[in-house]
């Protein structure tokens, strides 16, 4: 059952909604109202938002009116998963030519296909409540033990603008050798290897167990315009 499902019972009128008319879990309400005011592109008309979960993230269903390039209009809808937008960053050591990645599992790559579930990538993390910098300087030093200098914004990406709304920071910055153990935050569930690893032995291995595409597009940027490119 859904959050929203939960609170439409005989006493839905008195207790409301979670994330409509009353507090979700997080505190969160009006989130069926998110998008109605869209105004940037005169062929997409908003009809209407439902909401779907507020569980921790938030599942919405939003159909509107779009005009297609021959002047008919079509009503659509779309399903759309926001968990807010995230920051992930390549840290380098320059001399040593080396990376600093992680292993961890995530269930939703196990659960389609993925051998184990474990896999290696970037720092990375969602913003919170904060600004893509600081989040990303937090993420780091929760998860690779590194407080990171001065950071480099390389691009902003939507990583799957099909159905999810997260838009995706990335920076670079360099490392030394002088860090913490990292590993994550354990009352978060959170249990992070540190893979310091050369950086062409990292190249080497996209595609194979580099799958990730945070990470490839990272390192890709890194020999092609970053700190290994050859003209670095």
């Amino acid at each position: 059952m859904t959050d929203a499902a939960a609170g439409a019972g005989p006493d839905a009128g008195i207790l409301g909604v979670p994330g409509v008319d009353a507090p979700d879990r997080r505190g969160r309400t009006g989130l069926d109202r998110v998008g109605l005011d869209l105004s940037g592109n005169p062929r997409v008309r908003i009809r209407d938002v439902r909401l779907l979960t507020s569980n921790w993230y938030v599942t919405r269903v939003t159909s509107f009116d779009f005009q297609h390039s021959d002047g008919t209009w079509s009503t659509q809808e779309r399903e759309t998963y926001d968990r807010g937008d995230g920051a992930t960053i390549l840290l380098y050591n320059s001399a040593d030519r080396t990376v600093l990645l992680t292993s961890q599992f995530r269930f939703p790559a196990y659960v389609n296909g993925h051998e184990d579930g474990n896999l290696i990538e970037t720092v990375g993390g969602l913003l919170d409540d904060d600004d893509a910098e600081t989040a990303i300087r937090r993420e780091a030093e929760e998860e690779s033990g590194v407080q990171v200098g001065a950071v480099e914004h390389v691009f902003d990406v939507y990583m799957s603008p099909g159905s999810v709304t997260e838009k995706l920071h990335f920076y670079a910055a360099p490392y030394d050798a002088d860090r913490a153990a990292g590993g994550g935050l354990a009352d978060e569930g959170e249990d992070i290897t540190v893979l310091e690893v050369p950086f062409n032995e990292a190249l080497a291995r996209i595609g194979d167990d580099i799958i990730d595409a945070k990470t490839i597009m990272l390192l890709q940027w890194a020999a092609l315009h970053g700190p290994f490119a050859p003209s670095a």
